[in-house]
């Protein structure tokens, strides 16, 4: 079994700290995703909930208020950086509990949960079917799994577009094996699910085509993708210069200019939404 220890630094340096810099506009890009989460798993009074990749507490809160005081939802992330704030904005509901660990080999405690969701928290393990063996051991017979995961990439411009831009301006980085722990890890649905499987475990995954939630102008979305996203490594790894940086912020602005509309900047996105029953 390998383990996490890379994404555990990567959570824990700068680029966890940008991304609780960017928590309010990401949550906004990435509500319809946690609207479709929650939608399947149909949490209830009364629950016991794992968010999973929990991250700054998006989807803890919203399970939160969903299972009630009655219920539990306990959120777990490899990064303290981000449950420093998830902490701060769950702090009022003592249904909430956080914890810092790698879910991959936390030892859980067994068949006490009645549901598992994750917004975009599951692509990153080393081994994927020791990870999901591991968490199907914390549910309940009968309970279910809802997670969410980026579809191919060529389907997500959210990503994509800044990437080119980037390249465009400074040069191609070299290719990435997309299967390993990142982002479009689980891209591929039929890789998911022999993995899934592998695990013991029936998934069912479904393509989901959305609108990402609007900010405000096209400005604020090309500020954040110069500090979130691939354009960030490319622009490091090619020693980009202060200009370099405001044709790229400028460029990535007009290349989601196609997706301005009246209510904002709505960016198309594939998802694929991953469900499993214990």
């Amino acid at each position: 079994m390998s383990d996490n220890s890379a994404q555990a630094e990567f959570w824990a340096s700068e680029s966890g700290r940008n991304w609780v810099r960017h928590q309010r506009g990401l949550d906004t890009i990435m509500a319809p995703v946690l609207d479709a989460v929650l939608e399947h798993a149909a949490l209830q009074a009364g629950e016991t909930v794992l968010d999973i990749g929990c991250g700054t507490g998006a989807a803890t809160l919203r399970a939160a208020q969903a299972v009630g005081s009655q219920g539990a939802v306990h959120g777990y992330d490899i990064s303290p950086v981000l449950l420093e704030l998830a902490a701060k904005r769950t702090a009022d509901l003592p249904q909430v509990t956080l914890t810092q660990a790698d879910a991959q080999t936390h030892v859980f405690a067994k068949g006490k949960a009645d549901a598992l969701i994750s917004r975009f928290g599951v692509m990153f393990f080393a081994d994927t079917t020791a990870a999901f063996a591991n968490l199907a051991r914390a549910l309940r017979p009968g309970g279910r799994m809802v997670m969410a995961a980026w579809g191919p990439a060529h389907l997500n411009p959210w990503f994509m577009d800044p990437a080119r831009v980037a390249s465009g301006r400074l040069g191609t980085p070299p290719k990435v094996d997309r299967t390993l722990p990142g982002p479009f890890a689980f891209e591929d649905a039929d890789r998911v699910t022999r993995l899934l499987g592998a695990a013991g475990l029936n998934a069912t995954v479904t393509p989901v085509d959305l609108r990402l939630g609007a900010l405000d102008t096209l400005d604020a979305l090309a500020e954040q993708s110069c500090h979130i996203g691939p354009a960030v490594g490319i622009m490091r790894d090619f020693n980009a210069t202060d200009a370099d940086r405001t044709a790229i912020r400028d460029g990535i602005a007009q290349a989601f200019s196609a997706y301005d509309t009246d209510t904002g900047v709505r960016v198309p996105a594939r998802i694929n939404l991953i469900t499993a029953r214990v």
